[in-house]
């Protein structure tokens, strides 16, 4: 089949869809077909996005609500199934950066960025992978970072938060491997988005400046297509970005000249 049409008839849901990655898998997906849920707590930024679909606006439906408020996910969900019938691929793209010192950061602080980022995240993988099993079908990814897979300066909670979806998506597909349930994780270097404009300082305030690392990334466009690429691959971890992704292999194999690296890196 024509690369181009591979996600006919497919259902697919992103969160975090108002910019950024997310942003541009919508355009992506509905290009190759797919019908898209579309969902972020800024319905002006999701209506933007569906507008800028033009003639195939009426393959994307916005779905506001917040990650940190978890208690209506289960009935926002039912909803989506009787309405579509299914969820073919479950994309958590939403999410909160920090930049803070560990000593600045309260514990209110730590908890709201693992509710967004952990918790939001996972209830809404529960709440929609009883109908995948019942499908023996389906496809759930989340986001975590290179951050993810080790710590690094302002971004305790952040990289603590998003080390914890890998367990936790990690059991998710040896549990349901036999449910033909897929499962992947999507691990960010630098793209040029706005998460660091938006990431919480240690008064809980946005950040307000976009860093250098991610002024130089690569463009939300092409993290898109890489992703997308992976789902196709049955990936089960996806790297995005450019030569910030061989940290990863640093601190696996030369865990010393890693920390030598990560000390003089300017962490903002």
């Amino acid at each position: 089949m024509n690369k181009t049409k591979k996600f006919i008839g497919k259902i697919v849901w992103i969160t975090g869809a108002s910019s950024g990655i997310g942003e541009s898998l919508v355009y992506e997906f509905i290009k190759m077909g797919a019908v898209v849920i579309a969902s972020s707590n800024d319905l002006p930024g999701l209506d933007r996005v569906k507008s800028s679909c033009k003639d195939k606006s009426g393959m994307v439906h916005c779905v506001p609500f917040d990650l940190a408020e978890t208690s209506e996910i289960n009935k926002i969900v039912e909803q989506i199934i009787k309405e579509f019938g299914k969820i073919d691929i479950l994309l958590n793209l939403g999410g909160i950066s920090q930049r803070a010192r560990i000593e600045e950061t309260p514990l209110w602080l730590d908890r709201k960025i693992f509710e967004i980022n952990y918790f939001g995240t996972i209830a809404l993988t529960k709440a929609i992978l009883p109908h995948m099993i019942s499908r023996r079908s389906g496809h759930i990814l989340a986001t975590s970072s290179i951050s993810g897979r080790f710590g690094f300066p302002l971004r305790s909670a952040y990289s603590a938060s998003k080390q914890a979806l890998h367990g936790f998506f990690e059991t998710l597909y040896l549990e349901n491997k036999k449910n033909n349930i897929r499962s992947s994780v999507i691990i960010p270097g630098r793209v040029r988005t706005s998460i660091s404009m938006h990431a919480l300082n240690g008064e809980g305030k946005e950040h307000g400046i976009l860093d250098d690392g991610q002024a130089k990334g690569i463009l939300p466009c092409k993290a898109a297509k890489i992703i997308i690429d992976g789902i196709l691959k049955n990936k089960r971890e996806i790297l995005v970005g450019k030569s910030e992704l061989f940290l990863l292999y640093i601190r696996r194999y030369c865990p010393r000249l890693f920390f030598r690296i990560a000390d003089k890196i300017k962490s903002t």
